[in-house]
């Protein structure tokens, strides 16, 4: 999902790159930098050099159309969205600065492969709120589904990018490209699903969105 910033207008470089600016301005803002436990801050640097690692093993056949794994979704579900935005933006300077994408079009792939998994993995994690709570829940509805979804709208937006830019013909886009990120998407949601799982049961303290209290220990209604 490197995209080549030959596809794409000056203006829209410029405007997605302030776009993800103000994003990270408002990440450092919300994030409780004194209240971070040491522990949890050690498991976060891990977790961005995985991810620069997912980033970095990629296979694709045409440029903008590689495919790899995004790990936004676990990130998020580990470290909370503010820190998971700061996080990826460190693991896309990471990339860029080895060469494997391009600084140019920083804003347009922080947009796609960060911003959009981190978002709605914020909105699972709302509406988890409304179900039973239960730690098959938060494993299935915000670890499995979500590493899916995230992954899968992340192509959606990949390739509708793509299409507006007139990169390659819709058909071939749609047709093709978008099922293959179809098919990866599952990798994804198995691969959200088993980390998280093994973390809430093991490492706990490492996962910041998950709760004790609200997933093993709180009463049925009634």
């Amino acid at each position: 999902m490197h995209f080549p910033a030959q596809f794409f207008a000056p203006a829209t470089l410029w405007l997605t790159l302030a776009m993800v600016v103000l994003l990270l301005l408002e990440a450092v803002r919300r994030t409780p930098w004194r209240t971070l436990n040491p522990v949890a801050l050690n498991a976060w640097m891990g977790a961005c050099v995985v991810v620069m690692l997912f980033w970095s093993l990629k296979g694709g056949f045409k440029p903008g159309l590689e495919f790899h794994l995004l790990g936004g979704a676990a990130f998020a579900l580990m470290a909370g969205p503010w820190l998971a935005l700061i996080g990826l933006a460190i693991v896309l300077a990471a990339v860029s600065a080895y060469g494997m994408a391009e600084w140019s079009a920083f804003g347009v792939n922080y947009l796609v492969m960060a911003a959009l998994p981190v978002a709605l993995t914020g909105l699972t994690l709302r509406l988890a709120r409304r179900l039973p709570a239960n730690y098959f829940v938060y494993i299935f509805f915000n670890a499995f589904l979500t590493g899916w979804l995230s992954f899968f709208c992340a192509g959606l937006l990949a390739v509708c990018a793509l299409a507006l830019a007139d990169a390659y013909p819709p058909d071939y886009l749609f047709g093709d490209a978008l099922s293959f990120y179809f098919l990866l998407s599952w990798s994804e949601a198995f691969t959200t699903g088993l980390v998280l799982a093994i973390f809430v049961v093991y490492k706990p303290h490492w996962v910041a969105t998950f709760d004790d209290q609200r997933y093993l220990y709180a009463k049925p209604p009634g």
